[in-house]
């Protein structure tokens, strides 16, 4: 969808952008969040309406799947029928993308708990692997549990950090 586009970056990526602006403390309700997703990823260029639309659903969904109760977020990530090196570059994309993404909205990791500091220090971690992963059921096994830490760090961290509907509204200016 996006390369189609001309958008350097893959959908993890923008994914984990969208989800660490948010846990790094974004409004929910800041319309400029799509600029300066353009400037990150699009040299600053406006999307196409097309992938505008696109990444605003995936945007919305990521807003309701932060703020459900039952840690529903999905990451955005190649079906499991992809190899685990394809599966495995995707998820240091959208980590990579996490990161930059969390960077955009906090620079203050005082207010983070021990558990997210360690969590944000494990994905700098993460976001540097490039070792290709053998297909066997130890390498699927170990890849399933990185991918389970990082959903439910990314959740503990838009659950400290990250802004609910109410405190974006009570942040936000009133317009007359």
């Amino acid at each position: 969808m996006l390369s189609a586009e001309n958008i350097i970056v893959d959908a993890s990526e923008i994914h984990g952008i969208l989800c660490g602006m948010l846990a790094g403390g974004m409004n929910l309700d800041d319309q400029n969040w799509i600029e300066a997703l353009a400037d990150v990823v699009n040299q600053g260029d406006k999307f196409s309406p097309t992938a505008e639309q696109n990444i605003v659903l995936m945007f919305n969904q990521i807003c309701q799947e932060f703020i459900e109760a039952d840690f529903a977020l999905r990451m955005c990530l190649p079906e499991d029928s992809s190899s685990i090196n394809v599966r495995g570059k995707a998820l240091v994309n959208w980590v990579h993308g996490f990161l930059l993404g969390f960077g955009l909205h906090q620079d203050d990791l005082t207010k983070c708990s021990e558990e997210a500091k360690e969590a944000l220090e494990d994905f700098a971690q993460i976001s540097k692997l490039d070792e290709a992963m053998d297909e066997t059921e130890e390498s699927e096994q170990a890849f399933f549990e990185v991918v389970e830490y990082v959903r439910i760090s990314a959740m503990l961290c838009f659950n400290e950090m990250g802004k609910s509907l109410i405190d974006s509204r009570q942040q936000s200016p009133v317009i007359h």
